[in-house]
């Protein structure tokens, strides 16, 4: 979010932030659905912060995105139209920066809003986020922080804070301090208004989506299956070219165990 809306969002936290992780749900939502790019409904889990690293009031969303959708039918699970990317940023910013804009004026907000902010190019950073399994177990650490841990506190002394924090462009660590009071109200920016939650759920992963969800996880499974026995497949005709280490006796772990061949069942299993 610009920096000449922060003061318009301090003052309507509740409303703005609801506003702001919608609209980027809705955006991302919107070019996932273009068949340019996706062509199916994405799932994204939303998260709220309202700091900098170094506690300065500064509204954003942290969202974690498939990076597949189901097709509008329920029919196929899709993958990226460009293995590349999913979607491209500029356009995602020019969706997001609308959405809010509409979502503002709805809201009765537009008009404390400066209008050369319209004209800005809005801040969307995209990155892919390795396999899902790693993603969440990175982003559990986060959901739920606060603004600053304890580990970043380096000194309290004479009525002064110290505390480091690493700067965003330049990746440097640097040091900050400030007075207890001071430090007391940068903390204090981001307690959020009762009622605000700061994890959302869109798309595959609302609420209100849940037989689309199990639909997309019927297909992932089928297709995961899939690749597996091609797998084995493939394994199987390579098997001279390229052995596999062989596996430990399951019974004394010592020994190598060393499969020849899978024996079919001689006769019925009873009932």
């Amino acid at each position: 979010m610009p920096a000449e809306l922060r003061p318009l969002a301090f003052a309507n936290q509740k409303k703005v932030y609801g506003l702001l992780m919608r609209c980027a749900g809705a955006a991302l939502q919107k070019l996932a659905l273009d068949p340019q790019y996706l062509g199916g409904r994405l799932g994204a889990l939303a998260v709220l912060h309202t700091w900098t690293r170094a506690m300065r009031y500064h509204p954003h969303v942290h969202m974690l995105v498939t990076g597949a959708g189901l097709a509008a039918d329920g029919s196929q699970w899709l993958t990226a139209s460009n293995s590349a990317f999913l979607m491209p940023e500029g356009a995602l910013s020019v969706i997001f920066r609308a959405k809010l804009c509409a979502a503002l004026k709805k809201a009765g907000l537009l008009e404390q809003v400066p209008r050369q902010v319209w004209k800005r190019t809005w801040v969307v950073h995209c990155k892919a986020a390795a396999q899902g399994k790693q993603a969440l177990a990175y982003l559990a650490r986060y959901v739920f922080r606060v603004a600053i841990s304890n580990s970043r506190l380096e000194r309290i002394d004479n009525g002064e804070v110290t505390f480091r924090y690493r700067h965003n462009r330049s990746q440097q660590l640097r040091r900050e301090t400030v007075t207890g009071v001071e430090f007391i109200r940068r903390f204090l920016l981001h307690t959020l208004p009762r009622g605000c939650a700061k994890v959302r759920y869109y798309g595959l992963y609302s609420p209100a989506a849940k037989q689309q969800l199990q639909q997309a996880r019927t297909l992932l499974a089928a297709a995961t299956a899939d690749d597996a026995r091609d797998a084995v497949s493939h394994s199987q005709l390579t098997a001279p070219l390229a052995p596999v280490a062989p596996a430990r006796c399951p019974h004394c772990q010592l020994g190598q165990l060393l499969p020849l061949a899978v024996l079919p069942p001689q006769r019925k299993v009873p009932p």
